[in-house]
């Protein structure tokens, strides 16, 4: 499965539930996996985009209600400057629960940040 993130991703376990119930192994399943997910997006946006409009001509609430309201139900990613600005904030005074792994990680996405950077 794809690793973007779109609020309507079927969880794994999910996933992994109807591998189970199918003969596909993991390798045949993926191409069936991805289609679905993808299938499963478009119809998510198609009925946002409606409902939109819906809400639009019904109660005249104006293109700005619809824009927040896209922007709520499919909420960009941060940026790799706004990742990098909580990494620092993590680095910076880390707390118990943060895992070596987990600091490896932040200070990874501080490294890919410096190097977007121009000289």
């Amino acid at each position: 499965m794809t690793t973007n993130n779109h609020p309507i991703t079927p969880p794994p376990e999910l996933v992994r539930q109807w591998m189970e119930r199918t003969e596909y192994d993991e390798h045949t399943w993926f191409y069936e996996s991805y289609i679905a997910e993808q299938a499963a997006r478009w119809g998510a946006d198609q009925e946002l985009e409606a409902c939109c409009e819906w809400t639009y001509r019904q109660f005249k609430l104006g293109l700005q209600w619809s824009k927040d309201l896209r922007a709520a139900r499919r909420p960009k990613p941060p940026s790799l400057k706004e990742q990098a600005k909580f990494a620092a904030a993590v680095l910076r005074s880390p707390d118990e629960t943060c895992s070596i792994a987990e600091l490896q990680q932040h200070w990874h996405t501080i490294c890919c940040a410096l190097e977007q950077l121009d000289d």
